[in-house]
């Protein structure tokens, strides 16, 4: 039996953003909307204290690494169709 393990994270930039509850407010709502559509674990992983900047990050378990990758792309897609948002970068590895 084969079990996978997928990684992604998603760089942000917040333009409109003035301050970190506001920030939090995106990176919340992004994170609660990708939860409710895939079973995957997902947090704001770094420049926690940045106003206009945000990493998140994803992980997936699954034993088709196919799957993984389509579904953390599928994750990146979501994300930049958020007008809140603009992606500076998206990296993802399956393991």
């Amino acid at each position: 039996m084969a079990v996978f393990v997928g990684f992604g994270t998603i760089d942000l930039t917040i333009p409109d953003s003035h301050s970190l509850k506001e920030k939090r407010q995106v990176v919340r709502s992004i994170l609660d909307r990708i939860r409710s559509r895939f079973n995957v674990s997902a947090c704001e992983a770094d420049h926690l204290d940045e106003w206009q900047r945000a990493t998140l990050a994803f992980a997936v378990v699954a034993n088709d690494k196919d799957f993984i990758h389509e579904c953390l792309m599928h994750i990146a897609e979501i994300v930049e169709t958020d007008g809140r948002v603009i992606v500076e970068n998206v990296s993802v590895e399956v393991w």
